[in-house]
């Protein structure tokens, strides 16, 4: 059976702009959510991943990269994975119209 990638193919300069993510210092911890995880623990982790993203210089970039591999799970870009899948819904519900996304999306 034939299995085709969602991932961009292995061309140095589609990944090059992660070496500029100001994640790289923080702990991977702080972007993906242990299980079980909820409440109050969970938003301020939240809220603490999406201030890191807030000083990024490729935040759009990693948002980007998110929608196209329709990550599951963590932070990227300054969107949680509920915020991305309405985002994927909204692009969606809206083919036919320019297709990215803005900041007026989020």
């Amino acid at each position: 059976m034939t299995v085709i990638s969602r991932l961009p193919g292995a061309v140095e300069e589609e990944w090059d702009w992660q070496l500029s993510g100001a994640c790289r210092a923080a702990d991977s911890g702080l972007f993906f959510h242990p299980a079980g995880e909820r409440g109050q623990a969970h938003d301020d982790r939240d809220r603490a991943a999406k201030a890191v993203c807030a000083r990024c210089p490729v935040r759009e970039r990693c948002l980007m990269h998110a929608l196209a591999t329709r990550e599951r799970y963590g932070v990227w870009g300054g969107c949680t994975e509920e915020e991305r899948q309405h985002l994927l819904r909204r692009r969606r519900r809206n083919r036919g119209r320019v297709g990215e996304v803005s900041s007026s999306d989020r």
